[in-house]
């Protein structure tokens, strides 16, 4: 058996929100079982694919909010990590 973990956090700037409060990682952990190593990494691209995409999306967005002076891509901060491990 394999074992995908996904980890995944961000973390938006006080000063771009209503909270006001210090920088707070927000993570996500996730497991999958997977009958073999192959299935996994399989399931492994297809996530990192789809996380750069989606970070891609993000920055396209945070870009959009900064030209008409709502925030950019520094008020947040996102992080993951995608890896396959034996159980």
């Amino acid at each position: 058996m394999w074992i995908l973990m996904y980890v995944f956090s961000y973390s938006v700037n006080p000063a771009a929100s209503n909270d006001r409060a210090e920088w707070r990682l927000m993570p996500t952990v996730v497991f999958q079982e997977f009958s073999s190593e192959d299935r996994c990494k399989v399931a492994k691209s297809k996530l990192e694919e789809s996380l750069k995409e989606a970070g891609t999306k993000l920055k396209s967005g945070l870009e959009d909010l900064r030209s008409i002076g709502k925030g950019g891509p520094g008020e947040i901060i996102i992080a993951y990590n995608v890896d396959c491990l034996p159980k």
